[in-house]
């Protein structure tokens, strides 16, 4: 009978559920233990325990699970050494401690959401909408000391279509992430993986986005504010000030085109129709959501809010 290969398996939302099971469906591996975030407590009043989408999974197959509050301590350290893996992957977890990533016989490797070295950081699928690139893609690495800087294993590029959003890059890359991780384990265990190091020179950046990065810009053109939503799009959200509510915006369409319109005024019809104008065009809005309540397309917006009496929307009359 042939020897498996020990994997433990690092990850904690959704994104890194298909990766999981696509190993687990491995006959040559053995997932001998998942190590993922805490649970925490939330829900309406905070009574809830929510755990992570791969302690669910990681149940639902019987897994050891291992939950460190600090990668760095010395009881979690001695188990993960204990469970002698030949190889950890790792899929939207932390920043690992060398301690640990250097345990495995062949490494740690790492799955990222862009074409590295472009994209470094925690939101690369965020920055490439919200830089309007047209392509991305995956890239497999062994870890390193630096975040983001392992040698290269395998890529595979993904076409960015104008009509995707942040939520839609992210389903396609955490179904085709799986299988990329899958020939990136099995090349490394048959000592069949070539390794490229990273140039330097083309790094890119892409930091974690906090709500208040999100403020959608008034003054920029009509492609940049357009980017600007569908990157953030469903999360974190791009927003506006209306009146004195902050406004998330989901969805828009535009059009470029000459106008001697102020960059930044709306105008509503006060029935189906929201517009916000740019220094190139103008953008309509299709879906978004007031504070405390759902999200909604804007026909369902304008037949609870009183565009007459806003300070900020002129109403268009017909």
């Amino acid at each position: 009978m042939t020897k498996k290969h020990r994997i433990v398996f690092m990850g904690t939302p959704d994104f890194s559920v298909p990766t999981l099971e696509a190993l687990l469906a491995q006959e040559n591996l053995d997932v001998v233990a998942v190590v993922t975030a805490v649970d925490k407590v939330g829900g309406r009043g905070q009574n809830q325990v929510i755990r992570s989408a791969v302690k669910t999974a990681a149940d639902n197959y019987q897994l050891p699970i291992l939950q460190p509050l600090k990668l760095k301590d010395p009881a979690f350290i001695e188990t993960f050494q204990s469970l002698l893996p030949d190889l950890a992957v790792v899929v939207a977890f932390r920043m690992l401690p060398e301690v640990i990533w250097s345990i495995p016989k062949f490494g740690t490797i790492n799955l990222h959401a862009s074409l590295l070295p472009c994209y470094r950081g925690a939101a690369p699928i965020n920055w490439a909408i919200i830089n309007g690139e047209k392509e991305t893609g995956l890239t497999t690495f062994l870890i390193a000391k630096e975040i983001d800087t392992g040698g290269i294993l395998f890529q595979e590029r993904i076409p960015i279509s104008e009509q995707d959003d942040a939520g839609s890059l992210h389903d396609k890359m955490m179904v085709l992430g799986a299988p990329l991780v899958v020939k990136t384990v099995n090349a490394l265990l048959t000592g069949i993986a070539g390794l490229k190091p990273q140039d330097d020179s083309l790094c890119t950046k892409a930091p974690k986005i906090f709500t208040e990065d999100c403020e959608i810009k008034r003054d920029l053109t009509t492609m940049e504010i357009y980017n600007f939503i569908r990157g953030l799009s469903p999360y974190p959200g791009a927003w506006l000030k209306l009146d004195d509510l902050t406004v998330k915006i989901y969805k828009s369409s535009y059009q470029q085109v000459s106008h001697q319109i102020p960059s930044g005024t709306l105008i509503s019809d006060g029935k189906k129709e929201l517009v916000l104008f740019t220094t190139d065009g103008y953008l309509e809005i299709l879906e978004l959501q007031m504070p405390g309540k759902r999200r909604m397309d804007i026909k369902s917006f304008l037949n609870g809010y009183d565009v007459t009496k806003s300070d900020q929307i002129i109403l268009k009359v017909s």
